[in-house]
């Protein structure tokens, strides 16, 4: 078999094989949802991207036989690093044909990378942040990703655990069946507790709630981002948002954000704490299939056309909740439970998708569990140590 090369990727046309190398790789597998082309473009441009503001970092491409067969970017996260006082690097953007010598190779030049970088460990894969698609599939190969979440073949974890990789965390998605949600056997008989409860919470705290509001996008949005770095400080590995990754969040919310989906509960008047649902548009963008070569206009059409004219989506994605930790011991557990039964019980979606969470987030976890949902998918985030050369 012929040798292998990995070499960083510098000219345009270096550039065109890395973006174009998931559509390669895929072609014939239907379960894989093709990105936007402006959204791949807009997460790899090291140029305007707002991670790459505070990252340094290669893209690299492994050939053979003059055929690119494997992409990966290694680079330091510095913003992690600081906030977590680690010294690592990472790779992400990390794809590969059905081959252990091209994923050890792609693997192997991102550990060099981080290692003349004078860092002691890689981690990932993340692309290129936990904002972002984070993790490796490890389950559900038979059904495509919902939206937020990657994709890969079953072979990935096999190969990146043969070059010496471990499992540092994985996180999964919770799914229930809405319709069973609603059966006599499922929360909705619950319902007439669990609001009793939250009116007495609400009486005692002085706690309201809202849905989102169409006349003011921009003030959900506000309290969305406060909320969220707030909700998750502690949470491992998260690193708040910064002020153009908060832009970059509300542009591609704004454009499937319903506010009828959206929950925010205060305390005196306090942002306390929120959950956000929103189309899983996976579903729209399959049929659509985004592709190179294709005009983005086109491809937004036929995406219009699964969403809203002849809808094809029937799962709500729940890609935000939480609550700020100085609110936790004042009910907002109950009054989430009691908002998300009130809003979305009655609704027209067939699957409920939440997440991710941590494996290790017991008292969430314990509570989703508590709503009869099941884990979905597992993803799993590797690490290794570098042994100095």
């Amino acid at each position: 078999m012929s040798d292998i090369e990995v070499r960083k990727v510098e000219t345009k046309a270096d550039h065109k094989i890395f973006f174009e190398f998931p559509w390669r790789l895929y072609k014939d597998c239907p379960q894989w949802v093709p990105p936007l082309k402006s959204a791949r473009r807009s997460t790899l441009d090291r140029n305007h991207a707002a991670a790459w503001e505070y990252m340094d970092g290669e893209y690299f491409i492994a050939w053979r036989d003059g055929q690119p067969v494997g992409t990966i970017a290694a680079f330091i996260n510095h913003r992690h690093n600081e906030r977590w006082n680690e010294r690592i690097g990472w790779f992400g953007a990390f794809d590969f044909i059905d081959d252990p010598a091209v994923a050890a190779a792609l693997l192997g030049a991102a550990e060099e990378y981080v290692r003349r970088q004078g860092y002691e460990s890689i981690r990932g894969p993340a692309t290129f942040s936990f904002h972002s698609e984070i993790g490796v599939l490890m389950d559900t190969y038979d059904r495509p990703p919902i939206l937020l979440m990657p994709y890969n073949y079953p072979y990935y974890p096999t190969h990146i655990e043969a070059t010496g990789y471990t499992k540092v965390k994985d996180i999964f998605d919770w799914w229930t069946d809405a319709q069973y949600q609603r059966s006599e056997h499922g929360l909705s008989h619950k319902f007439d507790k669990v609001e009793r409860l939250a009116q007495r919470v609400m009486e005692r705290r002085n706690i309201t709630w809202r849905l989102g509001d169409k006349r003011n996008k921009k003030q959900d949005f506000a309290i969305m981002y406060e909320l969220y770095n707030s909700a998750w400080q502690d949470n491992w590995g998260f690193v708040p948002l910064t002020e153009r990754e908060k832009q970059d969040l509300i542009e591609e919310l704004s454009q499937i954000y319903e506010p009828d989906l959206a929950i925010y509960i205060f305390v005196d008047g306090d942002p306390a704490g929120f959950i956000v649902g929103v189309p899983d548009m996976n579903q729209a963008f399959l049929r659509a299939y985004p592709r190179p070569g294709e005009p983005e206009l086109w491809t937004l059409l036929k995406v219009l056309w699964h969403w809203k004219i002849r809808p094809k989506i029937n799962t709500l994605r729940f890609p935000l909740a939480g609550a700020k930790p100085e609110y936790r011991s004042a009910g907002i557990g109950i009054m989430m439970a009691y908002t998300y039964l009130k809003v979305y019980r009655e609704s027209k979606w067939d699957e409920f998708v939440g997440g991710w969470v941590l494996e290790d987030n017991e008292a969430l976890n314990e509570v989703i569990e508590g709503f009869r949902a099941k884990i979905g998918r597992r993803y799993r985030i590797y690490q290794k140590t570098l042994t100095a050369k």
